[in-house]
């Protein structure tokens, strides 16, 4: 699996997602907020990939920073769309100590990318974002793509690293994988959606269809 994931349960967290280079005796680190997906990216896109390479960072011929220009072959866009159309190219920063990340290409492997849309209308994505192979999804986070993440719009998610934790304001769903299994993405972020109510309010839902009147307490995850 990728180095990251985020809102599938999909939120807004503080996890770390850390990856460390060392380089003449200096560590140099990448160090992000996790995140969860539909409220916090500007795109969301089933692809796969099919080739990949290394090209200047910017037009600046003083910056020797590179970049890995992945070909992808867009399958289906979740999010995004009101800004792209079709995705061709997606960038990611050539070192993992600037939060690179490392996807197979030419195979048929599919992934499930997230990433932001840049003023030039580049796609960026590195290991801060939601990267997952397809079929590593849980049939729950492929459904709520399809259904019922959109109706998480107004909610906020609330990451719980220690007791007491509570929420604070009626539309927080509070993410409690870490506390329970010392894991930013377990059971919770699989199979949970957090959806706002008729009322207003915000709970987790649990798999299936749409939620009509089943809506998990939000200390039950």
């Amino acid at each position: 699996a990728i180095q990251n994931q985020a809102k599938i349960g999909l939120h807004t967290v503080s996890g770390r997602c850390r990856s460390t280079l060392r380089n003449s005796g200096l560590n140099v680190t990448c160090v992000c907020l996790f995140i969860y997906i539909f409220f916090s990216f500007i795109t969301v896109i089933r692809a796969k990939i099919s080739s990949e390479k290394v090209v200047p960072a910017s037009d600046d011929p003083l910056d020797t920073h590179k970049m890995i220009r992945y070909e992808i072959k867009q399958i289906k866009m979740f999010k995004g769309f009101e800004k792209l159309k079709d995705v061709q190219y997606v960038y990611t920063p050539f070192d993992s100590s600037l939060c690179g990340v490392k996807l197979e290409a030419n195979n048929k492997k599919q992934y499930l990318l997230t990433g932001q849309i840049l003023k030039d209308g580049k796609v960026f994505i590195h290991l801060c974002n939601y990267i997952e192979p397809w079929d590593d999804l849980s049939l729950s986070q492929k459904k709520s793509l399809n259904q019922r993440y959109q109706m998480g719009c107004g909610c906020k998610i609330t990451t719980c690293y220690m007791v007491p934790c509570s929420i604070t304001a009626p539309n927080e769903c509070l993410w409690t994988d870490w506390l329970i299994e010392r894991k930013l993405y377990g059971h919770q972020a699989k199979h949970y959606a957090c959806i706002k109510r008729s009322d207003g309010t915000c709970s987790w839902y649990r798999g299936g269809p749409p939620p009509e009147k089943e809506f998990i307490d939000i200390s039950e995850p």
